[in-house]
Order: structure tokens, then C-alpha cells, then sequence
């Protein structure tokens, strides 16, 4: 016979300290603090914002030294901690064309107004181990620039001017809150790039990559990806207009995707769309991808049948709280019914003829 494993409260507070030893480690070695982190970690950081909807790096640092590193942990404990949150209004939507841009690239015009910005990046990075940062010494600073404040026109733009590029369709109604009201389907495009939004990366990135590899017919180039800072205002009541209340990094992405048209629309460029906070490129141009793949009804493309065309699929299985709440679930006693499937099995074994007698009477 099965038998639950015994200690109840006391095993769990047992556990609760030796998770704490644990996320210490050797105490012989200092303490990682929570600046050292939001410095330090910034894609981590900025990651964890981004999938738990909640801008604040000092606590996203937090979450993740709480979790040991383990950043779906972390997005989980910062959504958890949003749900406690007063909310005093709403923001305008933010004026990415006013962005102080750190990074601003496109791989469809070379010579842009203001210039290609490469910024923070990997991109051009010989992927190999810089055992120099293990001695722990002081970096060179880099040399110095002023982000570009000026007005930086998006180069999606430039298409415009000769329509070319399809405008962006715009919503007749205001958009949901996913933060605050349940996913329902059908899901309108706003809401679909909220869900992608503070999607799990890895499972957009899978979904992005599936389309470039022809499961959505849907090849792509980056217009534009851009990361800065933009301000965010808020309309106050007793004021009559807005005022800006901070600023906040964004990652945006524009991509211009395959010819489109029909018998009443010339052929042109389409669009795909990303907007994640903090600075978050390759989550950006993933959600551009999938959200472009999921709009081939509106478009009047065909449906291949590819899983980033599936909006039920796509937006039901992206969240990785949810996901990870699913799947760990089962590692939890299941002892009753685990207990019922395994007298079936040994009834039918009985009824086949699969158990000896003997093994039948006991």
C-alpha cells in the first residue's frame, strides 16, 4: 500500500531553512546584494519586469536573489506582489518617435535620419569566454555619447510616404487590461501583443523561429529596433492635461513583412509589432514575428495550419506563470488518486489473466 509521506508543517518549515541555506551559499564568500544585481544583471532584471508587467528594476533585482536565479520564480513573485498595488490611473500611451534611443538599427536602410546607434551589444561579440572578468578587475569606461533626444521618425515612416507599407490598424474600441481582467478569446490584436508582451521568451523565440523556418509563410526583415527611454505622462483631473510623472527603457521592434494586397488594396509591405519594457531585443523582434503570423485572417492570407497562427494555441500556452503552475502542480500528493488508478490496473491485470493466481488471491 501507498502512504503519504509524514511531517506535515514541520517538514515544510524544515524545507522554508534549508532553502535559505541554500540560496546563501558558502558564507565564506560576500553576500550578493541587491544593487549588484539591478547593475549588474540587467537583462535578467529587465526580463523579469517585462513577463511579471511590473516596471521597477530594484524589485525585479530583488525577486530574482530571492529565487536563487531562477527567473520564472522571480516573474512569479513580482506579478504576486503587483496584485497588492493601489492603482491611481492610467498613462498616455508612450511617444516611442521621442525616444532618447541607447540602440537604434534597421536592416532595411542603411543611412537613417540620426544615424545607426549599434548601442549594448552582443551582436558583434567573439562568443568567447572573457576569462578577464573572473580577476574581477576595473572595465574601461566606454566612450562617452548623449542619447539622441531629438525627434527620431520610425522608418516605417519613410515607406509610408510612398504607401508601401500598410497604415497601422487602428483599434475601435480601448483595449483590455490583461492585468486586471481574464484572458477571453477572440482576443483583439491589442490584447494578443499584451499576452506576447509578458509571454515566457523562450516559447516566443521557439514560435518566431518556427515562422522564419516557413511554418507561417512569413519572412520578415527588422525595420527598425530601438531601445531608449521614453517619458511617461499621466493626465491629471485637476490639471486638465498631462503631466510627465518618469521615464521608463523600452525594446521596440517594427518589422516589414512579405508583400500583401487583394483586388481592392495595391500590394504593399505588412506589419509586425513589438513593445517590451526594459531593454529585451530578441523578446521584441519575437513577438513582431508572432504577432504578424497571427494576423493572416485579417490580412486574407491563408492559414497554413502553422502553430504561430493559432491564437487559441499561442495565447493559451505563452504565460509562463501559468504554465509553470500547470506542470509543477502534478509533483504535489496525488495520493488518492494515484490510489484508484492503481487498483484499476490490477483489476484489469486480474480480468486478463496477467497475474498469477497466487499474486490474484493476495
Amino acid at each position: 500500500m501507498y502512504v503519504a509521506v509524514k511531517g506535515g508543517e514541520r517538514a515544510i518549515e524544515n524545507a522554508h531553512a534549508w532553502l535559505a541555506e541554500e540560496r546563501r551559499g558558502d558564507t565564506a564568500v560576500a553576500e550578493l546584494s541587491v544593487a549588484q544585481i539591478r547593475e549588474q544583471l540587467s537583462l535578467a532584471v529587465n526580463r523579469v519586469m517585462a513577463e511579471g508587467s511590473l516596471y521597477d528594476p530594484d524589485l525585479a533585482a530583488l525577486a530574482i536573489k530571492q529565487a536563487r536565479g531562477d527567473l520564472i520564480e522571480a516573474i512569479f513573485l513580482i506579478r504576486a506582489y503587483r496584485t497588492t498595488l493601489p492603482r491611481f490611473g492610467a498613462s498616455e500611451p508612450v511617444e516611442t518617435s521621442e525616444m532618447a534611443c541607447d540602440r537604434r538599427i534597421s536592416a532595411t536602410f542603411k543611412d537613417l535620419p540620426g544615424g545607426q546607434v549599434l548601442g549594448p551589444t552582443f551582436d558583434y561579440t567573439h562568443r568567447l569566454l572573457d576569462f578577464k572578468l573572473a580577476a574581477e578587475g576595473e572595465v574601461p569606461p566606454a566612450p562617452s555619447r548623449e542619447a539622441d533626444e531629438a525627434h527620431v521618425p520610425h522608418v516605417t515612416a519613410f515607406l509610408n510616404r510612398e504607401g508601401l507599407i500598410e497604415e497601422a490598424p487602428a483599434e475601435e474600441t480601448e483595449p483590455r487590461d490583461l492585468t486586471r481582467e481574464p484572458l477571453e478569446l477572440p482576443a483583439d490584436r491589442a490584447l494578443r501583443l499584451q499576452a506576447l508582451a509578458r509571454a515566457d521568451e523562450g516559447f516566443t523565440l521557439g514560435l518566431a523561429y518556427s515562422t522564419q523556418r516557413g511554418y507561417a509563410r512569413n519572412h520578415a526583415f527588422v525595420g527598425e529596433l530601438r531601445i531608449g527611454a521614453v517619458a511617461v505622462e499621466m493626465e491629471i483631473p485637476e490639471l486638465g492635461f498631462a503631466i510627465e510623472i518618469g521615464e521608463i527603457t523600452v525594446t521596440e521592434c517594427e518589422t516589414v513583412n512579405q508583400f500583401g494586397g487583394s483586388k481592392t488594396e495595391p500590394p504593399q509591405f505588412t506589419r509586425g509589432y513589438g513593445l517590451i519594457l526594459g531593454q529585451s531585443e530578441r523578446k521584441a523582434i519575437s513577438v513582431a514575428l508572432v504577432d504578424r503570423a497571427m494576423r493572416w485572417e485579417e490580412l486574407g492570407e491563408d492559414n497554413v495550419g502553422a502553430p504561430a497562427q493559432d491564437i487559441e494555441f499561442v495565447l493559451s500556452h505563452a504565460d509562463n506563470i501559468q504554465a509553470t503552475g500547470f506542470l509543477e502542480h502534478i509533483k504535489l500528493p496525488h495520493y488518492v488518486d494515484f490510489q484508484s488508478e492503481l487498483e484499476l490496473i490490477r483489476k484489469l491485470r486480474r480480468e486478463a489473466g496477467a497475474v498469477p493466481a497466487q499474486e490474484a488471491a493476495e
